[in-house]
């Protein structure tokens, strides 16, 4: 059965008390990647609730399409409070653990009572008695701002909690900092103590998380000009990045506590509700728990190396990601490239925005702007609505891009098809490869290729060699950060090459010159992923129609082609180059000789080359005649169609042949049960986007909306990833039984507004009546 994997890159947008709902979709994407590990692996325990309508889900698509789709999410991106839930997303990915806790920490601590430090309490000795008369104006007034902004049944608990903000301390934030770190210490801990199951990715996978912070401070960053040569210019933007290879044996957690809490805790530090986040907060969070945190200094010489290398990390203080970036898109593209693939992708950038409708809340008629609209829009949301244009721009190039490619490659196919049957049309035994003959007629299409190329390999190879330089560059600094610059060690290698007779590449008779060949089998790496990207494409997109090759025989090749491909893939990060290789990589620019070598060892290309023949060779064996052919027709002919394609394309060459596709979960796009959008559903939005900080009642109607509304864009995602798409009818039925099971779960625990659920089962109940 064919194979596919619909991997999610969520971006988590900032929306100060839509966080709650956030939630709630996060978690549908959580249940969702859960019943699709259950419907892989099922010796585990067997799928209950929405998890089982998703199960039925993906048990339908293998059924009726002949599809084993597994869903990832492998990228997750966020800012301000939709950081807080990125890092409690991804620990969940990770490790396995519940995100059970995180909904207990948003419906019963999110709330401005909650939240208030002890110190600015009405009662405290450093409550502003004096602010009444500013309370009656600000709240009681008519036409005041909870009366134009909040519903009438919730304006008294409204009333009497920002009465509670207005009086609090003098001139600090209302908001406990150290408070605030503990509750999210709290419901990490608390993850930690629920049952764990496997991870949700395959073992090895990587998960990037990936959360935006603003240094208040700023830092110095150097920029190169004509004249003068350097300038310093203070940047602000901080992106705090995790990465962790999924593991069922080792290691599972993201991250340590501490560092995940100092992620949470600076992304959504929102200007003058709660103090700048200092790293003595994490330091004394440490120390009132009694635990350690032993890789405190590398963690925070990694994030903030420019205030690590001036010794000014007692300055630092971090504020609301959303501030400067709160449309993380970005920060997931920059690491798609890495990613590893074992079968067919279709790749989803998702992002949730709970209010794409924003400017109906904007001031009609000319009214001149207030004085509350004025700090809420400035604070929260004019940073949080600029638009992604520049990020989805980003991306449709990229897309068109791989479309140019594809038709580049399909017009060079005849020529170069042709060519690979005269090399070996004739050749005896080609039909019955062995290790030995593929490792052969291998180095014989790569040197026909290059010596063909004629003036034209020069260029070809001089793109090779910067990308690889670039790529082992990225290598070697990402492991020694600190020995030197970026810009040092590439210039150290250059200096090598030049020193080692690279600084020519082409043959006076055509090809490379042996320094370069030796080079090339000993270090370019993406070559060899570009070559089985291209088979892999063939077998799935272009050898389906075929009379005569069987569904059987082109899953078993393509499973072999993708099992080789995770084999170079596994040896492109500084994790597959084994430990030791920082201490190795710190002396590149003394000896950047010796770092070669190393990596060249470690790597082992030319002997992984062997291991990869001999799997496509027991591959090969029990094909049908007319597939063998193609297959490796394809695989040798690789050397022509790269030839032409590298210099035009930048270097980018032929990695990715399918478009990224872009989608966005909010109430807009969720209509099944009840039409109107944000404004129809969500009770956050009220008080510019505070709300459900002042309310239960208005979290739980949040968190609740989000979850529907998350499962019915999580079943339009899995059924948009099948080509033959399952009918309106089917998809209808698994939305209503998914909604239906949401109520069922949440019942008991959603009891702030009575009657909730039920009022909602009737609408789903009605909306699905004629289904």
């Amino acid at each position: 059965m064919r194979q596919k994997e619909l991997r999610i890159a969520l971006v988590c947008y900032g929306g100060i008390s839509l966080a709650v709902y956030m939630h709630g979709v996060t978690k549908e994407l959580w249940h969702a990647t859960r019943a699709s590990r259950a419907f892989h692996c099922p010796e585990g325990n067997h799928p209950a609730g929405v998890e089982a309508v998703y199960h039925r889900l993906f048990e339908e698509i293998a059924l009726t399409r002949d599809l084993r789709l597994r869903l990832l999410a492998d990228i997750v991106s966020g800012a301000s409070a939709g950081g807080i839930n990125g890092v409690f997303l991804a620990q969940a990915i990770a490790t396995g653990q519940s995100l059970e806790p995180l909904t207990a920490m948003w419906l019963e601590r999110a709330d401005i009572d909650v939240l208030l430090d002890p110190d600015a309490q009405p009662w405290s000795r450093f409550a502003k008695f004096w602010a009444q008369p500013l309370v009656w104006f600000v709240l009681k007034r008519p036409g005041n701002v909870v009366s134009s902004t909040v519903a009438p049944h919730t304006r008294s608990e409204v009333r009497r909690k920002v009465s509670r903000l207005i009086r609090a301390r003098w001139f600090a934030p209302p908001f406990s900092g150290i408070g605030f770190s503990r509750m999210i210490a709290d419901a990490l801990d608390a993850m930690a103590a629920t049952p764990e199951g496997d991870p949700l990715l395959p073992e090895g996978h990587p998960i990037d998380l990936l959360v935006t912070a603003t240094d208040f401070n700023g830092h110095l960053e150097e920029l190169r000009l004509n004249s003068p040569a350097v300038v310093v210019e203070s940047e602000h933007r901080l992106s705090i990045a995790f990465r962790h290879n999924a593991s069922r044996n080792g290691p599972r957690e993201l991250a340590a506590t501490p560092e995940l809490v100092l992620a949470a805790r600076s992304t959504a530090s929102f200007p003058g509700a709660f103090p700048p986040l200092l790293i003595e907060e994490i330091d004394r969070l440490v120390e009132e728990r009694g635990t350690a945190w032993p890789g405190r200094n590398r963690f925070i010489e990694r994030i903030m190396p420019s205030h690590w290398k001036h010794g000014a990390i007692d300055s630092v203080a971090l504020v609301d990601g959303a501030v400067l970036v709160n449309r993380p898109f970005a920060q997931a593209i920059g690491v798609l490239r890495d990613r590893p693939a074992r079968r067919e992708v279709d790749r989803r950038f998702v992002y949730i925005d709970p209010s794409p409708d924003h400017m109906r809340i904007a001031p009609k008629g000319g009214r001149t702007v207030g004085f509350f609209s004025a700090i809420f829009g400035s604070l929260s949301s004019i940073p949080r609505e600029q638009p992604i244009r520049d990020n989805l721009d980003a991306l449709e190039r990229q897309s068109k891009q791989r479309a140019r490619l594809r038709t580049i490659v399909e017009a060079l196919r005849p020529e170069i098809e042709e060519t690979v049957e005269g090399l070996f049309g004739h050749t005896l035994f080609f039909d019955r490869p062995s290790n030995r003959r593929l490792t052969a007629w291998r180095n014989k299409a790569q040197q026909a290729a290059a010596e063909r190329a004629g003036y034209a390999f020069h260029g070809y190879a001089q793109t090779k060699l910067v990308g690889i330089v670039c790529e082992l560059t990225e290598l070697i600094h990402t492991a020694a950060p600190q020995a030197a610059t970026a810009d040092q060690v590439e210039a150290a290698l250059w200096s090598h090459l030049a020193q080692s007779g690279m600084d020519r590449l082409s043959a006076l008779r055509g090809g490379a010159t042996e320094q370069a060949a030796v080079f090339f089998r000993t270090h370019d790496l993406a070559y060899r992923i570009r070559r089985l990207k291209l088979l892999a494409r063939r077998l799935t997109h272009e050898w389906e129609a075929s009379d005569e090759i069987t569904p059987v025989a082109r899953e078993a090749a393509r499973d072999a082609v993708y099992r080789a491909q995770a084999l170079y893939q596994g040896r492109e990060t500084v994790e597959g180059l084994g430990p030791g290789f920082a201490e190795t990589a710190a002396v590149a620019t003394v000896d950047p000789g010796a770092v070669l070598a190393a990596i060249a060892a470690r790597r082992d290309l030319i002997g992984l080359d062997l291991q990869v023949d001999a799997m496509l060779v027991a591959a090969l064996d029990p094909m049908e005649k007319p597939l063998r052919r193609r297959f490796l027709h394809a695989y040798l002919g690789f050397p022509f169609y790269d030839t032409a394609t590298l210099p035009m394309l930048q270097g980018e060459g032929m990695g990715e042949f399918d478009p990224v596709k872009v989608d966005r979960i909010s109430p807009d796009d969720a209509t099944s049960i009840r039409k109107g959008g944000t404004f129809a559903c969500l009770r956050g939005v009220e008080f510019f986007n505070f709300g459900a900080f002042f309310s239960r009642a208005y979290r739980e109607n949040d968190y609740l909306w989000g979850r529907l509304h998350g499962a019915e864009r999580m079943i339009d995602l899995i059924a948009s990833t099948v080509e033959t798409p399952l009918s309106g009818p089917v998809i209808a039925a698994f939305k209503r039984d998914a909604f239906l099971a949401i109520l069922e779960e949440e019942q008991d625990r959603l009891v702030a507004e009575p009657g909730l659920t039920d009022r909602i089962r009737a609408e789903v109940i009605a909306a699905f009546a004629d289904e």
